[in-house]
C-alpha cells in the first residue's frame, strides 16, 4: 500500500508575484530559493522554504492556463496543498480503486524530474491535493 511521506508544500495563487513577495520575503523576512518559470504549466513559480514544507507562490503566464481559471473563478489564496508519496503510480490505483476523482490519472514529470499528479478538490472536502514523488 504506497504511503504519505510528508508535506512538501502550500501553494498560494497570486495575481502579483511582486506584491506578494513583498509579504513573504520582505515583511516576514522568508528567503527567496528560486523564482522560475514552468512553461509546462503556464506558469511562475516562487519557492520560499522553511524547516518543514515550503511556499510556493504561483502567478500564471498565460490567460489560458488553469491557474488563471482558478484565480479568475476564486482569486488570489491558497491553491492546493502538496503531499510527497512513496510511490505515485501505486498512490493513483489506490485512489482510483476507491473512487477517488482524479484530476491526473497519471503522473506527470516536472523540469527538476520529480513526478506528480492532482487530486479533485470534489473527492478531498474542497481542497486541491498535489501528490509528489521525488
Amino acid at each position: 500500500m504506497s504511503k504519505v511521506k510528508a508535506i512538501n508544500h502550500i501553494a498560494v495563487v497570486v495575481d502579483d508575484m511582486e506584491k506578494s513577495l513583498s509579504f513573504w520575503r520582505d515583511a516576514l523576512g522568508m528567503e527567496l530559493h528560486e523564482l522560475r518559470d514552468v512553461p509546462a504549466e503556464k506558469s511562475q513559480v516562487a519557492f520560499l522554504p522553511l524547516a518543514g514544507p515550503e511556499i510556493e507562490l504561483v502567478k500564471p503566464t498565460s490567460d489560458d492556463s488553469g491557474i488563471a481559471k482558478y484565480l479568475a473563478k476564486r482569486g488570489p489564496g491558497m491553491h492546493h496543498i502538496c503531499v510527497e508519496v512513496d510511490d505515485i503510480h501505486g498512490m493513483l490505483e489506490q485512489l482510483k480503486s476507491k473512487g477517488i476523482r482524479l484530476i491526473n490519472e497519471e503522473p506527470r514529470t516536472a523540469a527538476d524530474g520529480k513526478k506528480y499528479a492532482f487530486v479533485h478538490p470534489e473527492s478531498t472536502s474542497g481542497v486541491l491535493v498535489e501528490l509528489y514523488q521525488i
